[in-house]
Order: C-alpha cells, then sequence, then structure tokens
C-alpha cells in the first residue's frame, strides 16, 4: 500500500479486483477512440469508470454515512483525460477525529492502489466557504462538484452555501487576473513552437474559463445555450466546438503517446502524434508541420471569439452596462472605454474604417479595447481589403500613419494580426502567419517573432524603459522618423520559408512597399538596406574578430553612414531579444555595443587604431591600476612582455585584472589560475597563465566541459617569454548555478591539473539535446587563410552538446595547430565557433582538407 499504510485484509482482493476493472476499462476505452475516435464519448467513459471504482472503494472502506464524497474541477464536471489526476473533496458536517482521521487516509491510499492519481482535500462546509473567498483556484474548483456518493442532504446544503457565497463580479475579475498571470508565464502568445495545449493561450483552459464563468453568472452551461443569449452567434458556437473537439483530440493524443499527464508539444512528439491524428505530410511540409499550423490557427480562432464572449461576458455581469454611447464621428462611438461601431454595417458601407478604428485607439487615451461587436465585424469583413483598398492613397497614409503614432503601435499590429486584417493589407504577411522556424534558437513562429521584435523597438523609444535600455533609447529618439525602423521590422523576416535568402528575397516585398507608400528615396534605400542587412551585424560581431582594425574597416565600409549604423544597431538588437529568452545575453550585448562604438569613432575620421580606443584602453588600464592602490610603473615588467595583439582584444578592465593578477609573478614557473564573476552575474571570466605546454587548449576545454560550463569566448595568448595568458568567458551550460561558489573550486583544481604536463582528461560523452533531434544541424567546416597571411580562420556549425569544444580543440591538438583566439557563438542548440589557427603546415592544401575532414567527422552525431 501506499505511504506504508495497509488496507484491511478483505480490502485487499477488492482492489486488486479495482486495479484490474480500470485498467481494462481504460484498454477499452483507447481501443474504441482508436476505432472512432469521439473525444466525448470518452471523457465521459473515463469519468464514467473512475466514478464506479471510486463509490466502491469508498463503500469498502466503510466510510460514514454523514460524510459526502464530491468530484471537482474537471473530473466535476464529467470529463477525464486518460491520465489526467483524480480530483476529489470529501466532505464533513465537523472536522474529523482520530479514527475517521485514519479511514480517511486509508481510502486515499487505496485510491492510490487502484491506479489513480488523487488530489484530495477534507473540508467542512465553512472551510470551504473560507478557502473559496481567498483562493480563486478553490473556488473554481468547487463550481463544478459533484455529488459521487455518501449524505445527498449535506452536499446539497455545500452546493446553497456556495451559491449564496458567489460574487459573479468578483469571480469574473479574479479569474480575467487569473487568465492574465496565466498569459504571462507563456510570454501572452499562442504562438511559441512547442506551446501547452492546456494552459497556454489559445488553448483548452481558455475554454474551461468560459465555462466557469458562464456558470458562475448563470448565463448557460454550453456553448449552445450561450448562443441562445445572444453572447456569440451561432456560427460562433459552432467554431468553439470545434476548437474544443481538436484541442481534446491533441491532449488525449499527447497522454496515450507518453504515457502520463503531459500537455506540451514538444518537438519530441509533434510528428508522431500528427500520425496518431491522421494526419499525413504532402510535398512541402512535414506532417509535424501541418498538425502545427492547424493547432496556431486554432488558438488564433479560440483567442479571437474569447475576447469576444469575455467583453459580452463583462456587460452582462459587471454594472454599469447602461452607460450612454459618446459619439467619436460618423462611424465610431465609445462605450465604457470601449471603442464600437456605430452600427452593424459601418465596414461594409465604408471599408477605410478597417483601418480607421486602430488609428482611433492610439489617438485617444481613454479608449482601452475594442467592444465585442467590433470585433467580430473586423473579422467578418476583412474580405473587404482588396488590391482596390491596398492601392487608395488614403488607405496607404492611414496604415503609415499607424506606424508614426506616440502610442499602442504594438497594439494596434497585434490586434491586426489577430482579426486578419494584416494578412489582407500586407500580402506577403499571410505567408509566415503561424509558419513554424526549423531552427534552434527561434522560439516562435515567424509573424509573432516579428511582432516580438517591433515590441523590442517600440520600447526602445519610451521613457518608462530607458533605464533598461538607456543606449537604444538615445538613438532612437535621435533618430529622425524612427518608425521607419518599424516597416524594417515587417519586413525583414518576411521571405523566410520560401527558398533561399530570406535578406535578399525580403528587400523585394520592402522595396515595393516602400515604393507604393510613396516613401522618400532616401527613406525607401535606408529601409530596403536595413532588411538585407539586418544579420550583418550579428555576424561581425559574434564570428569575426573585432579587435583586428581591418575587420572594423570592413564593417563600416558596407554600413557606409551613421543612420544605416545606428539603425542597424537597434534592429539587430531587437531582432536577437525576439528570437528565445535563452539567446540573448550581456555579453552578446558587449560584442554588439563596442562593434557599434568602434564603427561610429571610425566614421566620424579616427583611424583604425583610435576607433578600437587602444592608446585610451591603456591608459584607462592605467587608471585602474592606480585605482586599486599600485603604484606607476608597476605594470612595465608584465606590458613589456605583451604584443598590440593582446591591448587589442582586451578590454582596460581584463588588462588591469590580468596585471594585479600577475604583475609580482611574470617569470612565474607555477600555473596561476583566477576567476570572476562577469558584469550583472552573466557568467564567469577565468584567466590561466603558465608556461606553455602541448594541448594547453584541449586541456582546458576539457576541464571547463567536466565542471558543467560552455564557453561563449576564448582569448587565447603567448607571452614574448613562452607564457601562455589565456582568458575565458564561461556560462553554465544547464541550469543556473552560483558562480561565486564554484570560483575557489576552479582555481584550485585547474591550476591542479596544469601542473600535470600533457595529462588529457576527456570529459564524458555528452548527448544531443531533444530539439537537435527534431532539428538536425548539417556540420559545416571552413579554414582559409587570412587577408595577412599570417593566420588561419576555422569556421564551423554544428549542433551543440556537451564536450563538443574539447572534441575540436582534441583534432587542431593533434595536428600541432595552436588557438591564437576563439569566438564561440551558441544560438539556442546550435553553434557558430570560429578560431584564429596558426602551426599544423596549413599552408599545405592536403593538411588543411585532412584537418576539415577530420572535424566534419568528429561534428557528426
Amino acid at each position: 500500500m501506499s505511504d506504508g499504510l495497509s488496507a484491511p485484509p478483505g480490502l485487499q482482493g477488492m482492489l486488486a479486483a479495482e486495479r484490474a476493472r480500470i485498467e481494462a476499462g481504460r484498454a477499452a476505452l483507447r481501443a474504441s477512440y482508436e476505432r472512432r475516435p469521439l473525444t466525448r464519448t470518452l471523457l465521459h467513459g473515463h469519468a464514467a469508470l473512475v466514478d464506479g471504482a471510486v463509490v466502491r472503494v469508498w463503500q469498502g472502506c466503510g466510510m460514514p454515512l454523514f460524510a459526502a464524497l464530491a468530484a471537482v474541477g474537471g473530473y466535476g464536471r464529467g470529463e477525464l483525460f486518460p491520465h489526467s489526476d483524480v480530483d476529489l473533496l470529501i466532505l464533513l458536517p465537523a472536522p474529523p477525529d482520530a479514527d475517521l482521521g485514519a479511514r480517511l487516509a486509508t481510502l486515499v491510499s487505496a485510491l492510490w492502489d487502484i491506479g489513480l492519481v488523487i488530489g484530495h482535500s477534507v473540508r467542512t462546509v465553512d472551510e470551504c466557504l473560507e478557502v473559496a473567498q481567498v483562493d480563486i483556484t478553490v473556488q473554481t474548483n468547487l463550481l463544478e462538484a459533484r455529488l459521487l456518493t455518501g449524505d445527498a442532504t449535506l452536499f446539497a446544503y455545500f452546493g446553497r452555501c456556495y451559491r449564496e457565497h458567489l460574487d459573479a463580479g468578483a469571480f469574473f475579475n479574479a479569474k480575467l487576473l487569473e487568465r492574465e498571470q496565466r498569459y504571462a508565464r507563456y510570454n501572452d502568445t499562442p504562438y511559441a513552437l512547442e506551446p501547452n495545449c492546456k494552459e497556454s493561450p489559445g488553448g483548452l483552459r481558455d475554454l474551461q474559463l468560459l465555462g466557469w464563468i458562464a456558470r458562475a453568472a448563470g448565463l448557460g452551461h454550453n456553448w449552445r445555450e450561450l448562443a441562445r443569449r445572444r453572447l456569440i452567434t451561432g456560427n460562433e458556437a459552432g467554431d468553439l466546438r470545434s476548437c474544443e473537439r481538436f484541442l481534446q483530440h491533441v491532449r488525449i493524443g499527447l497522454h496515450y503517446l507518453t504515457g502520463r499527464a503531459e500537455d506540451r508539444l514538444l518537438f519530441d512528439y509533434q510528428e508522431r502524434l500528427a500520425q496518431a491524428l491522421g494526419i499525413g505530410a504532402n510535398a512541402a511540409k512535414r506532417a509535424s508541420e501541418i498538425l502545427m499550423q492547424r493547432y496556431y490557427l486554432t488558438a488564433k480562432k479560440l483567442t479571437q471569439i474569447n475576447g469576444i464572449l469575455l467583453l459580452n461576458y463583462g456587460a452582462e455581469i459587471l454594472p454599469g452596462r447602461g452607460s450612454p454611447a459618446i459619439v467619436i464621428n460618423a462611424h465610431f462611438q465609445a462605450v465604457r472605454e470601449l471603442l464600437d461601431i456605430r452600427d452593424d454595417r459601418v465596414f461594409e458601407r465604408h471599408p477605410p474604417a478597417l483601418l480607421d478604428c486602430f488609428l482611433l485607439l492610439q489617438q485617444r487615451s481613454e479608449l482601452k479595447a475594442l467592444t465585442a461587436r467590433t470585433l467580430r465585424a473586423l473579422w467578418v469583413n476583412r474580405i473587404r481589403i482588396n488590391a482596390a483598398f491596398r492601392a487608395d492613397p488614403a488607405n496607404r497614409a492611414k496604415f503609415l500613419a499607424i506606424l508614426q503614432q506616440k502610442r499602442g503601435i504594438v497594439h494596434a499590429f497585434r490586434w491586426m494580426n489577430q482579426s486578419g486584417i494584416l494578412s489582407r493589407y500586407l500580402p506577403p504577411w499571410r505567408r509566415i502567419l503561424g509558419q513554424m522556424q526549423h531552427d534552434l534558437f527561434h522560439a516562435y513562429t515567424v509573424d509573432q517573432h516579428t511582432l516580438m521584435v517591433l515590441r523590442n523597438m517600440r520600447r526602445f523609444s519610451m521613457g518608462e524603459h530607458a533605464h533598461e535600455y538607456p543606449l537604444m533609447t538615445r538613438l532612437i529618439l535621435g533618430f529622425e522618423r524612427h518608425w521607419l525602423l518599424y516597416v524594417a521590422v515587417l519586413f525583414h523576416d518576411i521571405a523566410k520559408g520560401r527558398g533561399g535568402d530570406h535578406s535578399v528575397l525580403g528587400m523585394a516585398d520592402a522595396r515595393e512597399f516602400c515604393e507604393t507608400h510613396a516613401l522618400a528615396s532616401e527613406d525607401a534605400e535606408l529601409v530596403v538596406w536595413l532588411v538585407r542587412h539586418h544579420l550583418t551585424m550579428s555576424h561581425v560581431a559574434q564570428k569575426e574578430d573585432t579587435s583586428d582594425p581591418q575587420t572594423i574597416q570592413r564593417f563600416a565600409a558596407i554600413v557606409g553612414d551613421e543612420r544605416r549604423l545606428a539603425g542597424l544597431y537597434l534592429l539587430t538588437h531587437a531582432d536577437i531579444r525576439g528570437t528565445s529568452p535563452k539567446v540573448w545575453n550581456g555579453w552578446k550585448g558587449k560584442l554588439l555595443e563596442d562593434l557599434f562604438f568602434a564603427t561610429q569613432r571610425l566614421m566620424r575620421g579616427a583611424t583604425p587604431q583610435q576607433a578600437l580606443r587602444l592608446d585610451d584602453r591603456v591608459e584607462y588600464a592605467q587608471q585602474l591600476l592606480r585605482y586599486y592602490g599600485l603604484r606607476a610603473g608597476i605594470e612595465d615588467e608584465l606590458w613589456a612582455q605583451l604584443d598590440a595583439v593582446y591591448f587589442m582584444r582586451h578590454s582596460a578592465g581584463e588588462i588591469a585584472w590580468h596585471t594585479r593578477v600577475l604583475y609580482h609573478q611574470v617569470d612565474t614557473a607555477e600555473p596561476v589560475v583566477k576567476a570572476r564573476v562577469a558584469d550583472e552575474d552573466e557568467g564567469m571570466q577565468v584567466m590561466v597563465y603558465a608556461p606553455d605546454q602541448k594541448n594547453l587548449f584541449a586541456r582546458l576545454t576539457g576541464f571547463f566541459s567536466r565542471m558543467g560550463f560552455s564557453i561563449l569566448e576564448a582569448k587565447v595568448h603567448t607571452t614574448r617569454h613562452g607564457h601562455a595568458l589565456d582568458s575565458f568567458m564561461l556560462q553554465y551550460a544547464g541550469e543556473e548555478g552560483n558562480y561565486r561558489d564554484v570560483i575557489s573550486l576552479i582555481e584550485h583544481d585547474l591550476a591542479a591539473i596544469l601542473c600535470t604536463p600533457d595529462k588529457i582528461v576527456r570529459p564524458s560523452p555528452g548527448r544531443p539535446s531533444r530539439q537537435v533531434r527534431h532539428f538536425p544541424v548539417m556540420p559545416q567546416v571552413s579554414l582559409r587563410a587570412d587577408e595577412a597571411g599570417r593566420h588561419y580562420i576555422l569556421s564551423l556549425t554544428a549542433a551543440d552538446r556537451p564536450g563538443l569544444l574539447f572534441e575540436i580543440a582534441e583534432v587542431l591538438a593533434s595536428h600541432d595547430i595552436d588557438v591564437a583566439a576563439a569566438r564561440i557563438n551558441t544560438l539556442g542548440e546550435r553553434v557558430e565557433d570560429t578560431f584564429l589557427l596558426t602551426g599544423g603546415g596549413l599552408a599545405q592544401e592536403s593538411r588543411a582538407i585532412k584537418v576539415e575532414r577530420e572535424l566534419l567527422e568528429r561534428l557528426q552525431l
């Protein structure tokens, strides 16, 4: 028995029989569902199966006649998914004594023993009411309570008391707040690539929310009753039932596929789930893509109807619904802070009003949203946006005006996207609706990623976010006609999924938009250029050696002027932040910022050396040393061993740190290892100083991998007197930890390992993540000489896995190739690394080809 409790001897046989009966019943229900997939039959059948078992166990445990057993939550409304919890309320007239407490414990244990996952509470009526007043989750569960067995009089009394204490208005407001918090947990979007079919916006929980509020307010028990009350149309009632059936099929399929209560549409399950639901691939898309597009369309439709119905609920439930309308113009009026059409045929008679309503929302701060009938009319009349509508200069001017408003831009575009207006006005937008991105770092569909980037760009211009993005705020407020950046955002990924380079293909769409909307030629060229180069700055900052003056000069030549530089920096920053919460970090922000300022200084007439601020860097490092109390000249001995490349690749803070640690032990024969927490606790910097030794880079990467760290950046340097001075930027590869807790451990253990020459300890072989299994990355390796012919540049792309960098380092070490610098760029589960190499006879083409071939073999999963 569970929890160490023993059932009475006579009960044990009954429990074994009940367990067998439940297993057989579940198998029969599954077989019936697979023959004829009817969700209602399956869910009600599961509930009925469990009803019988629970009642028999209750009776077998000899529970007293004065107690009542009720089903609550989803089980209470008679719906039970294959592996869902069974929520029970044990209702008592008074708190249990010791004897009853023991019997209740036996009951709960027995229910677990027959194979049920039980969630239970034991309460009196007064306790139920008390908890329900302070906990909306409990109040909601009790709303659907259903008597299974026991004292019917006590249960009826509970029902009357619950109803008397239920405040429909307070319940409505509490559920809206709960919905807002739930949406925030899922970034306010149904369009994550791995959504939760129950909890995500547009999931089953949204349907349940509508049912709970209707029941609490006495508005109806099903969609047909809501339609009869004209809270929704008959078509919307049918759409809700269709959405409900599809999401139920998805959740049932996930439960059967995984054998547990799994509600997440993870990549691991999408293909198999599609097959289980009878969805096959076609010539253009995999079955999983078709499944997910259908899921996103369902979530979009459900979100739309959910918004309409909640507005109508509010008008029914909350006081003041008779407030007089305030006329705004011939087509619109304000009703209780909502924008309302003055009659149902406004958009039919005057299609330009389809854009007017969004402008009014932006221009009138007292308007918080749209009324239900306005939302419905927008959706119905979206088809009136046709070629003639798009060609009308007045409509084009209105669309640009929406982009140019002082407030409400992101909300306007989200509403336009949700109501279908945006895809009607911008036909290329239709092709990215619900489109999955088959890479390892985007977390959203293409259309939602674009709206995320628009949100980020908009935040740069808002004073309340200036403390988060001070440089971006200063740049965008000084950017003349910064609404042009919003146009670039809309088009930067619009050509994804067409095949080919989406940056190049998107230029044509952007140019057509600019020309048809009569943008000045200078503005049009800026937008088109930003679309073409929206990935360039990220590539240079993260994959090229930005301490090399030639890199800055080449980048500056591409950009051309400061206006483009500022626009590209803003777009790059917003774009990376909009891919996934896991992709952005402070280190990447610093790389972009350094590249921006170096390029800006070069454009303002500085020499390449001045642009990189080498002299300023050295002077500032000296100031830091004086600040720490070190006398002038203390740095001379160490700095005499360092060449210009060292000072180019390290910041003033890093130079000062290295000097403070090493000035008194420049010629030491013992390894020196020091670590410190990086700015904002976003990683850890580790410095290694030791007489140079064979395979040092491989040994270091192997150690960091065994410690569970990912290497973001490696700066490898050899002093004039033959010491290695290497520095690494590290982050935890998996779960976050406290970097300060491991500083001493790293300093001690790594120094000890380096005292044993030539010993390489391989890290444990790592397994690729589940994302990598579903979105494989074709390994790519490129090895070429740099323009000066002094170094070789190794660029590689592969799927990330623990120990990957060690594998690369081991291959290079086996060919006696030295790593002068490394730029490690991890994008989700994809790595794009660049190394600056010397030695190994790479000038011989045959040797270079052999190294490339061996690296490709190691990169294969």
